[in-house]
């Protein structure tokens, strides 16, 4: 499945309509043991017992993964068990709600859109449950399917090091290491029928670091969200797919590190306008235009892939016959939403013709509220009050600036826009020189994450910041309930001290 024909991609719970098509789903993925899909009777138990365990994934509205879970006492199970005892004898009965392990029944995806890293999105919905329910961990017993090809010349134990070791492919358990689940032991006899695994399989865990165990099972919401800061050297490339290759590698990097956002820096495509220096600036600039549109659809491919919200910095387009400067948020689930440089700086104006946007807003994200806006415009402070009266949690600002003098303007406004508006601002820079592009030689950046200023926050109010003038990513932890907390009982409150019966801020449109 190609990402660039996908418009929608959706995780839901699994519904009692769902059957049929989950039905035709597993028996092709389980092809080579017959019979070996849940009946409707099955899946019915599953979603009346517990409704959130049990999770698919469609794409353009169709089918393509599911996820299976349970909760068990697991003292009862963890010394050693069979698939059949896990489950109850299939009926189920083995759920507890009062139990403190999720336990995977069954994950699979559809053939057709394998390689989209939806099994990795389907886990990670499985340990943001285990977290929101206060549970132990994950376990689950996972196939060795390739065992059969070295059953006679490797031990279990040998198979799964020299697995781990990268010696040998398993396809599954590498997957499942991949994710961060560790092995805990060898189950013999454990699934009924899999010759391919001889029977054996994998006890794999994964630890909830955040468990307190309780008197009670508490409910929380997710509230920490990674942001990967991309801080790119510019650097001459041959065309547009090598200057892609390097932006899906560190797409690639970030969500390694299950970053909820990739930000890249305003104008990283700069390079591609060297093989057009021969003609004037604000010609040149207007032929760049023409990838932009090629590169949103590849990077909202990459969003969907690496399930990853991607914020494309910026680039220049032509709408309506005035060039200006935008970008995207391609979010993780395939929706693509457009954002304008308000301010364009004199240089721009001057040397290029740019004119400034009148699109100011903020993005519902599955991480909350955010909003972005294009380096010259963090310097004006009445664009970010006005998104963070709209309830704004974090802003991205990508940037680019030729001196330190002008990196300095932007960093030094964006830490006083999270101070003033009570928010997490991350700003993302280029770095280097391109020599053969007129109007861009130098660039000077340092990639950041600034905080507010209070107890809970870093003295400083950096949270996080990269090497000067250094290729690199910068990866941070942002606590969204540390903002609200600072809204009410802050040391100072800057969003509920102003005085507004002496002064409003209010759009125009």
């Amino acid at each position: 499945m190609n990402p660039e024909n996908i418009d929608k991609i959706e995780l839901l719970q699994l519904a009692y309509d769902d059957y049929a098509e989950l039905k035709k789903a597993m028996v092709a993925a389980y092809s080579s043991m017959p019979d070996s899909y849940w009946s409707e009777e099955h899946i019915r138990t599953l979603i009346n017992k517990f409704p959130e365990g049990q999770a698919v994934i469609k794409i353009n509205d169709e089918l393509a993964g599911c996820a299976l879970s349970i909760i068990v006492d697991y003292d009862k199970y963890s010394d050693g068990h069979t698939y059949r005892q896990i489950t109850g004898d299939y009926t189920f009965f083995s759920h507890d709600p009062e139990g403190d392990m999720l336990y995977g029944i069954d994950i699979f995806i559809v053939e057709k859109y394998r390689g989209l890293r939806l099994g990795r999105r389907l886990y990670d919905y499985r340990k943001e449950l285990c977290e929101s329910l206060n549970l132990k961990g994950i376990a689950f017993g996972g196939r060795i399917p390739n065992y059969h090809k070295y059953l006679d010349t490797l031990s279990p134990k040998e198979y799964i090091n020299k697995v781990r070791r990268r010696e040998i492919h398993d396809p599954v358990l590498n997957f499942q290491l991949s994710n961060d689940f560790h092995p805990a032991k060898v189950i013999k006899g454990y699934l009924e029928g899999d010759e391919a695994s001889n029977e054996y399989a994998v006890l794999l865990e994964w630890d909830n670091i955040y468990y307190e165990k309780p008197v009670q099972l508490t409910y929380s919401q997710k509230k920490i969200v990674r942001l990967g800061l991309i801080q790119w050297q510019m650097r001459p490339y041959a065309d547009i797919e090598q200057l892609l290759q390097q932006a899906e590698f560190f797409v690639d990097a970030v969500s390694g590190y299950r970053s909820d956002f990739a930000l890249f820096p305003e104008f990283f495509n700069a390079p591609l306008m060297a093989k057009d220096n021969h003609l004037a600036e604000s010609q040149a600039i207007r032929k760049l235009a023409e990838h932009t549109d090629s590169i949103v659809e590849k990077f909202s491919g990459l969003a969907v892939s690496y399930n990853i919200n991607i914020i494309t910095g910026s680039m220049p387009e032509i709408k309506d016959d005035r060039l200006l400067n935008v970008g995207y948020l391609c979010h993780r689930d395939g929706r693509i939403e457009r954002y304008e440089k308000i301010h364009v700086t004199p240089d721009e104006a001057k040397v290029w013709g740019m004119q400034g946007g009148h699109k100011l807003q903020t993005f519902d994200t599955d991480c909350g509220r955010i909003g972005i806006l294009i380096c010259y415009d963090v310097e004006f402070p009445e664009l970010s009050r006005l998104l963070a009266e709209e309830g704004m949690n974090i802003l991205f600002v990508p940037f680019l600036t030729d001196t330190q003098n002008g990196y300095s303007r932007v960093r030094n406004c964006a830490q006083a826009r999270s101070i003033e508006n009570e928010c997490y601002v991350a700003i993302a820079g280029s770095v280097g020189n391109l020599p053969k592009v007129h109007n861009m030689d130098i660039q000077y950046a340092q990639s950041m994450v600034f905080t507010p200023c209070d107890f809970a926050f870093p003295s400083n109010g950096i949270k996080a910041e990269a090497t000067p003038n250094a290729e690199m990513i910068l990866i941070a932890d942002v606590d969204i309930d540390l903002l609200r907390q600072l809204h009410q009982h802050g040391s100072v409150k800057n969003l509920k001290d102003r005085r507004t019966d002496i002064y409003t801020l209010k759009r125009n449109q």
